[in-house]
């Protein structure tokens, strides 16, 4: 059998990217930085339009900052979110008597699990393959929201 040295060329480089997005994939710190939300490609179902928005991701020798800023569509004031946990000791932090969030990775997902009054809120940040961040929200009573970020 004779083999095109194209072909074993193009076979080796899509192993070699293969292996190189697997590795880039677990590795948590690629979510790092600031990520810039891009409406136009939002998915807000139905709910209050975020103008602008901001997501700050720290990972960095287990602890796990989250970040948070948006301006909703014909609001006057900007609401901003932050979440720190010891992800190594599976922590979870109370703000307040009926505030409390947990963050973790769940393999290549970061997971934040926000509960306020009995209700639980589940973000689950990923990264798509063009380089966007993928941001599914869940809250009770509301559809999934899904937010496009791409990195500032």
């Amino acid at each position: 059998m004779r083999t095109n040295s194209t072909t074993t060329i193009t076979g080796a480089v899509l192993t070699t990217l293969l292996f190189a997005f697997s590795a880039f994939a677990r590795d948590h710190s690629a979510l790092n930085g600031t990520w810039t939300l891009v409406p136009a490609r939002s998915d807000f179902a139905g709910q209050p339009v975020l103008q602008t928005g901001n997501v700050t991701i720290s990972d960095h020798k287990g602890i796990i900052v989250v970040s948070r800023s948006f301006v909703y569509e014909g609001a006057t004031e900007t609401f901003f979110y932050k979440d720190s946990t010891g992800s190594q000791h599976n922590a979870t932090v109370h703000t307040g008597k009926d505030l409390k969030t947990k963050t973790k990775w769940d393999d290549d997902v970061l997971k934040v699990t926000t509960t306020q009054s009995g209700a639980v809120t589940l973000e689950s940040y990923s990264l798509a393959a063009d380089g966007t961040m993928l941001v599914n929200v869940v809250r009770p009573e509301h559809k999934s929201i899904t937010l496009i970020f791409q990195h500032k």
